[in-house]
Parts: C-alpha cells; structure tokens; sequence
C-alpha cells in the first residue's frame, strides 16, 4: 500500500469529522457567543486606534514638509538667521494648528521652538526643549540625507510638562540636509480623540512598559493611577512583538468590570510603543455552563480520536524516518560512510535508496575535490615561491643595470642621442624594479611576513607625497587630483611608508582606468563610533563590473583582455603585473582595517567610475 494512502485516508476521513464538528460548534456555541462579540469590538476598537495614529502621522508630515518646503526657511536655518526663521516658521504653525513645533539644523543646535498653550495662543519660550537630542532627531542628522524617511516617537516635554506625538522630517536644500523640523501633538488633543472614535477607552505604554496616557473616565491620570495599568518589560516585548491584538485581563474599577487588549503601536515602520483599548464587560453576558461543556467534552473527544489514529499511523513512518536523520545528522558531522539501511518498496524506501546513491557520489566527489585542493595548494605555494626567488634574483641585475644606466645618463650629457638612450634605460629599470618590488610585497603577503612598524602617521601628508609622486601623470594626462576632508584627519598609528604604497596602488590603478581629463578625488573622514577613519578614492574611470569586485583584490587578476593594455605604467588601461590592490589589501589587513570596491559595472562610453573604500584604525592592533 502507497504511503500517500497510509496517510491521506484516515487524516481525510478525521478531517472531514473534525470539519463538520468544527462548523456546528461555531455555528451553534462561539457564533453566537457574546464574549466573542466583545472580542470583536475589541479587535476593531485596536484596529481604529491604529488608523487614527497613522492618520496624525499623515497629518504631520504634510504640515512638515509645507514647514521644510517654505521659500527662504532652508535658507534663513542655513545661514543661522533666528529672526527669519521665526518671521516665516510661526505664521506656518499657527496657519496649520501646529501644536508643537521645532526647527533643528545641521549641527544638532534647536534655531527655532513654539508651543500652543490650551487657550490656543502661541508661545515662543525661552528655554531650550530639549527636542534636538532626541533619538528620531540625531538619526536623520546622522544618516544625512535629504531624502530620508520621516521618523516618529512619542515623547515627554520638559517645558509643557505632558506627554506628544512628534514626527521629524529632513529640510533639504540643493539636495543637501540642512537640518530637521519636528511637529508634535499633545495627548490631550489625541487622546479624546482616540475615545470618540474608536468608541472604547484607550491606554497608551512607552518603551519600558510603563502607561503614559488612559481615557478612563471618572480617575485622574496622575502617577499612581497610571501604575496599576503597567506592564512588565516582558508582557511589553510580547505585545510589540505581536502581529495583532494580545488578550490582556479583566479588571475591576470604581466597582465596575472591564475587559482589555493590548496592540503593538505602529506608525510607518516605527513600533513606537503599545496601546490597550478597554470595554466594560456589561457587552457581554458570561457563556452558560453547558454550552462551555459541551464545546470542551466535543473537541476533546475529536482530538483524543485525532491523537490515537495518528501516533497509529507514525508507528508506520518513524522508524525509517529516524533511519533517515542518523544517517544526514552523521554526514553533516562528516561521515560519508554512513547509509541508512532503510530497505522498503514505497515511496520513504526510493527516497531512502536514492539519499544512500546521492552520498555515495558525494563522497567520492569529495575524495576527488580534496585530492584538487591539494594540488591546487601545492601549485599556489611553489608559485608564491618562484615569485620570490624570482624577485630576488633579478634584484642584483638590476641594480647593476641601473647603476651602469645612470653612469651612461651622466657620461652622455653632451650627445643627445646617447642621452636619449641612457633615459630610456632607466626609466625601464626604474619600472622594472618597481615590478621586483611589488613581487616582493606580494611574497611578504602571502607568506604572511609583511610587517608593520608603527609610528604616528598623518595621511594628509602621505597624500601629498604620492600626489607629487604623479605630478607627471597629471599634466601629460590633463588629470584632475583633488582631497575633501583628508586635511581634517587626525594622525594615527600605522606605517607610514606602508601606507604610501598603499596609495600609491590605489591611486595608480585610478590613473590607468580614468580617461585623459577625467577626476580622481579622496574624501576622508573620521567614523567615531568605530574609532576609524575612512578614505574613499574615486574616479571618473570606465567602472569595474560586478562579478570582478572581489576577484581584482588577487594577486595577478585583471580585467579586460590584457593584450590590448597600454605598455605605459600611467597610460589610460595601463599594463601592469596585477599585484597593486592585492598589496593594498595585505597592507590594509596588516593594520586591521578593511578595503573594498563599489562600482555600477563597467561601461568605457558612460565611464560611471569605482570608489575604493579603506577602513584603518585610530589606533591599530597589527597583525602578526
């Protein structure tokens, strides 16, 4: 017998009893019920709450982007000009019914604060509000950008003493942030609100679990009042992490019962919070005892003949099935030799024959694979090794070749055409030996013997050092060099001359894939929060696709087709031996920072350029 019979049959006829119980106990019990139809008022009562906040939200961020949007705000918050932004900023609030209104620029440093006072006039106060440190505040500061998505929080006012709805929006001007405006609304204002309309009294929680705000008639939210409705941090994490209304309790006041649910508040992708809609249980009449009795007494039997019949059938499945995760937990653990012994016709036996075929394969393929790594390994070290032995060797030649050249260069001076010889000889030791160098670098690497001797670095200065080091470069290429930020950084610990040739590489691979009269910039800046600093060369070169962004950090990858490079060393797609990022990258590693590559692909019409990011710390713990 099939196993898909063995199954399906009973569980069909089970399910089909336990459907047609299931429908006359709806039917006829929970339809029917009153509690359920409180539960239903609850749920849409949770529901209306939801909305009304998402509709304040939309409230608010029309009237702050109508605020962030006003012709000369961005201007007058730019240029530090307070008179101007509160000549055009509290006509706007009063215009919109504002309650809560604050403008924050760039710095972090409130320009700009009014309040609307219960008798509906408008107040500018002397005081700081404090709104600047918020958390919704200093992240849209910190992402810096323009065109960043609203954030919201509820939040406590120090100089209105209660609680409000803020929602923050970026002000943008030239795409630029040039700072933030927040609008808030009190919960005196929301709070009736909510009642009205979601036709139950509602209970807002902040972050911690404490209430912050009730409707509930008849009692003075004061402190103490507040408290009895609190909830622990752990009943608050369920509630937010919840997907919908979370059955809370009854409870009793001013000797009246009421039942209520808890709902995670959130607005846009913020979870601000948690909210409680509360009714009284006069709605509902408690379920005879008989009918409570009967629902019991009926699924219970169901469930108890549910149980029964299946543990009959897994009887039937088990052991294999056991058989069948032995044998993947031991191959998972790495034991290839491991079969599952299961010996049967139906469909648990084929699955179990073929599992048994699919790792005999594996093991053989892997036998076969590491048998490659191996040989791989041993080609890869006896490479590394000819590079350095090669390296060496043609240092002495070298050297010999250069010095002779450089008797010849000043033995000519008087025959130009000897002169033009002697030049062409040392240029090409001098690129020569430059190649030796980087075989060198790039045997230190990877035989893990580069070593760092650390010593108080300023990168602006080695900057300038590998500027000059190309300053022919520039003028024959008619290319553009410029730094933002590099001047600001701090000197930090690290080689000094291992981060010229750090630079050096970077730098020169953007010279030889950036056409004639293109741009390579270097932005620097400090990451507090990681105690690093960051510097990003970028180019107006031809870009690097995808699928080489990885692979161009080893040793001798390039892209393109290298017979069609230039022979120039700073020639646009100059040739080269392939060792520069692979030796930036050791260096990098070699101070503990990271580098990598961001590009749109690879286009030499559109030239959408790359940008080399490098990460190094303040202060770096080398690597051995």
């Amino acid at each position: 017998m099939s196993i898909r019979f063995k199954v399906i049959l009973p569980y069909l006829l089970l399910t089909l009893v336990v459907a047609v119980t299931g429908v006359y106990v709806v039917t006829s019990l929970v339809s029917n019920s009153l509690q359920e139809r409180l539960t239903n008022q609850l749920l849409e009562a949770g529901r209306v709450v939801s909305d009304d906040f998402a509709r304040q939200e939309l409230t608010h961020i029309e009237a702050a982007r109508i605020v962030a949007y006003t012709s000369g705000l961005a201007e007058a918050l730019q240029a530090g000009d307070r008179v101007a932004l509160a000549g055009l900023a509290q006509p706007l609030a009063a215009g919109l019914d504002i309650e809560s209104l604050s403008v924050v620029d760039r710095q972090g440093v409130e320009n700009f604060y009014l309040i609307k006072l219960a008798d509906g006039n408008y107040f500018v106060p002397g005081v700081a509000s404090g709104l600047e440190s918020m958390p919704i505040v200093k992240s849209l500061l910190l992402a810096d950008d323009a065109q960043a998505a609203p954030r919201r929080t509820l939040a406590y006012s120090a100089v209105m003493k209660k609680f409000y709805y803020y929602s923050a929006l970026p002000i943008e001007l030239n795409n630029r942030l040039e700072g933030v405006v927040l609008v808030g609304t009190s919960f005196d204002t929301i709070m009736p609100y909510l009642k009205n309309t979601s036709l139950a009294d509602v209970i807002l929680f902040n972050e911690s679990g404490h209430a912050i705000a009730t409707t509930l008639a008849g009692q003075a939210a004061d402190e103490s009042f507040l408290d009895t409705f609190s909830i622990s941090e752990d009943e608050y994490r369920q509630v937010v992490e919840s997907k919908g209304n979370i059955s809370g309790e009854n409870f009793e006041l001013e000797g009246r019962w009421y039942s209520l649910a808890r709902s995670p508040l959130q607005v846009g992708g913020d979870r601000l919070g948690a909210f409680a809609v509360v009714l009284p249980l006069d709605f509902v009449l408690q379920p005879g005892a008989v009918s409570r009795n009967n629902y019991i007494l009926l699924f219970t039997l169901a469930m108890l003949g549910v149980i029964a019949v299946g543990y009959g059938i897994s009887r039937l499945l088990i052991n294999p099935i056991y058989a069948l995760v032995r044998a993947s937990q031991a191959i998972t653990a790495g034991d290839l030799t491991r079969r599952t012994g299961v010996k049967s016709s139906d469909e648990i036996g084929v699955l179990a024959n073929t599992f048994d075929a699919m790792t005999a394969n594996l093991q053989q393929r892997t036998i076969e694979l590491e048998r490659a790594n191996q040989t791989l390994a041993q080609m890869d070290k006896t490479k590394s090794s000819f590079i350095q032995v090669a390296a060496h060797e043609l240092r002495t030649p070298l050297t010999l070749l250069s010095g002779y050249a450089q008797i010849l260069d000043i033995k000519s001076k008087n025959n130009p055409d000897l002169q033009s010889i002697s030049k062409g000889l040392l240029e090409g030791s001098a690129r020569m030996q430059e190649v030796v160098n980087s075989m060198l670098d790039i045997s230190r690497i990877d035989s893990k013997m580069l070593k760092a001797l650390p010593d108080q670095a300023s990168l602006a200065a080695t900057l300038q050092r590998v500027e000059k080091t190309f300053s022919a470069a520039w003028e024959e290429r008619k290319l553009k060099f410029i730094t933002d930020g590099v001047v600001e950084l701090p000197i930090i610990y690290a080689d000094p001359d291992l981060l010229y040739k750090l630079f050096y590489h970077l730098i020169m691979n953007a010279i030889k894939y950036t056409p004639d009269g293109g741009t390579i910039s270097v932005h620097g800046q400090v990451i507090e929060d990681a105690a690093e600093v960051e510097l990003a060369v970028q180019d107006t070169g031809i870009g690097i696709d995808a699928q080489h962004q990885q692979l161009i950090f080893e040793k001798f990858y390039q892209t393109g087709e290298v017979t069609l490079h230039s022979s120039g060393r700073t020639k646009f797609k100059g040739g080269g031996p392939g060792l520069g990022l692979a030796i930036a990258r050791g260096i990098v590693e070699a101070h503990g920072g990271r580098i990598w590559v961001e590009s749109p692909g690879c286009d030499e019409d559109k030239n959408p350029g790359s940008c080399f990011y490098v990460r190094l710390p303040l202060k770096a713990e080398l690597a051995e």
